[in-house]
């Protein structure tokens, strides 16, 4: 498997490259990276990992933090309703160690 030339891909495509190819070319692949989209390496002809702008790394990890569903959820009509919380006991045996 070889990389994909910048013609052969459109932008925002991810391109794969083979894991010696990358290293060969690193300041390329961080290149595309940044300007074209994520790089897929490739180890042993299965993708291995992506590399990705820090901008993107950021802007994804923020959609997973949950901060916006908080928000959403203090925001709600319903913040105010109170819920009974019910609290399960079950038999407790002992156990000798």
């Amino acid at each position: 498997m070889t990389r994909n030339s910048s013609s052969d891909a459109p932008v925002g495509i991810a391109r794969r490259w083979r894991l010696q190819d990358a290293k060969a070319r690193f300041s390329e692949v961080v290149r595309l990276a940044r300007e074209s989209g994520p790089q897929r390496v490739t180890l042993h002809g299965r993708d291995a990992v992506v590399i990705i702008s820090a901008e993107t790394y950021d802007r994804e990890r923020q959609h997973h933090s949950g901060s916006r569903l908080v928000e959403a959820l203090a925001g709600s009509p319903l913040a105010d309703i109170e819920f009974e919380r019910l609290h399960v006991t079950g038999p407790v045996r002992t156990v000798d160690l």
